[in-house]
């Protein structure tokens, strides 16, 4: 049996994706697993658009970065976005994800907060998601959805705006929430 011919516009569109996501800040990663094209074409492509090369080394591991305060609301946004829109947009994941993120980044933007969200991570998170690794929870006094640990007792959860850690909103940086 031999193998499928190769497309042109399939390829075409391969490219397009890899350079969106590149424009994002996607790392390699992200690029090898959410295209199919080779890594030598996609470090020549990223160098081409981004202008350098691609930043080294493992993407995190570690589901604890998106369970810390201000990391986890950003993150919950994310994810309240993402989980809307792959319910009502007929679109594959990857379309779902750029376009989550677009509104995600414009939401903290507005309000002219820092976007702790990397594409990067968004994309992680929503692959520990669908692995069942971190999931959303409900907040038992505002009812917003939070990212959270599988077995986060559901019941007594309070998110990080209602129930703040003591040093939450503290800081002087200028993109950093603020608590009053």
């Amino acid at each position: 049996m031999s193998a499928p011919a190769k497309s042109v516009l399939n390829e075409s569109k391969q490219i397009e994706r890899a350079a969106m996501l590149i424009q994002m800040g996607a790392r390699m990663q992200v690029l090898e697993s959410e295209t199919t094209l080779s890594y030598e074409r996609l470090i020549r492509l990223y160098k081409e658009i981004a202008g350098k090369s691609p930043s080294k080394g493992q993407l995190p591991f570690s589901t604890d970065w998106f369970l810390t305060w201000q990391e986890n609301i950003h993150s919950s946004l994310f994810l309240n976005i993402y989980e809307y829109l792959s319910k009502g947009v007929d679109a594959d994941p990857v379309e779902v994800l750029t376009k989550a993120y677009r509104l995600y980044t414009e939401q903290v933007t507005a309000s002219q907060l820092d976007c702790l969200l990397s594409f990067t991570r968004a994309w992680r998170l929503v692959k520990f998601v669908d692995a069942n690794m971190l999931t959303r929870i409900k907040c038992s006094k505002c009812g917003g959805m939070f990212v959270s640990e599988l077995y986060e007792n559901a019941r007594h959860f309070e998110c990080g705006l209602c129930n703040p850690p003591a040093r939450a909103g503290k800081s002087k940086s200028a993109g950093a929430l603020m608590l009053h």
